[in-house]
């Protein structure tokens, strides 16, 4: 996330991104919302990034809270959260259905071109279930460069 200064742009863009989705705009949900929307561009982020970003900000936010917010945010349909494995999930700005490139190096995930994944047939669901969602997530680390 970027260290910039919050702008008064950022913040009423962050209150209208609440305001869309009926959230009341507390002075900790403003201030993480500004945070990720703020500058218009999406985001994938952890708890922990967040908690981080907000901080350098000079915001007194706690991870709890940080974790709570974001679980707001998902339930309210403004995030989404990707789980990478088991015990890491990031939570990414940009709603839509799109497929997900994960660094092992660096540990971060950006988006990858939708348009270039083709899924043609799912297996059907078992008898009394149906498929909430199908999240793609390709896993990627770095090739040794070297010279031919």
């Amino acid at each position: 996330m970027s260290d910039r200064r919050q702008t008064q742009d950022d913040i009423t863009r962050g209150t209208d991104w609440l305001a869309g989705a009926g959230l009341r705009p507390t002075r900790q949900r403003v201030t993480l919302a500004a945070l990720l929307v703020g500058d218009g561009e999406n985001r994938h982020v952890t708890a922990e990034s967040l908690h981080a970003a907000a901080q350098r900000s000079g915001t007194g936010v706690s991870l709890a809270t940080v974790y709570n917010t974001l679980r707001a945010f998902c339930d309210a349909g403004l995030m989404q959260e990707v789980t990478v494995d088991g015990s890491k999930s990031y939570f990414d700005t940009r709603t839509d259905d799109h497929p997900h490139f994960y660094w092992e190096d660096t540990a971060t995930l950006t988006d990858a071109p939708s348009g270039e994944l083709q899924i043609t047939r799912l297996p059907r669901a078992p008898e009394g279930a149906e498929i909430a969602s199908v999240d793609v997530v390709i896993r990627l680390r770095r090739t040794s460069s070297r010279p031919d």
